[in-house]
């Protein structure tokens, strides 16, 4: 019997997070960078809550060997153990709504979260 992923993505930030890759991709010669390869999402200390969530893009020299790699679709997601610890049963998921386009993390371990779903506090 497989185990149910610690940390899942949903479609819609599956198609966000490939169409940002390419796009980066295509424009980070011009630009003299490596291209993106991955999206990390990450928990740190802070915000008004006690903890945030980071959206990063990140090249295959920033994947550490104990990270965790989610793949979906054409999407590469990588989250460090320790972050996963706290998006244990969490979904990344992409809103486009009329007040603006974002990822945004529905984590069942959050006790409260702040109005712009950025920081939240665990019970």
């Amino acid at each position: 019997m497989t185990q149910p992923l610690p940390f899942s993505v949903s479609d819609a930030a599956a198609a966000r997070i490939a169409r940002v890759i390419a796009t980066r991709t295509a424009s980070a010669p011009a630009e003299g960078k490596a291209p993106p390869a991955a999206l990390r999402v990450a928990v740190e200390a802070g915000g008004c809550n006690g903890f945030q969530y980071q959206f990063r893009l990140i090249d295959k020299t920033d994947i550490a060997p104990d990270d965790i790699l989610l793949e979906k679709d054409d999407a590469l997601v990588v989250v460090d153990p320790v972050s996963l610890d706290l998006l244990a049963g969490a979904e990344l998921d992409f809103a486009d709504k009329l007040m603006g386009a974002h990822f945004t993390v529905n984590n069942p371990n959050a006790a409260s979260s702040c109005g712009c779903g950025t920081s939240f506090s665990v019970a």
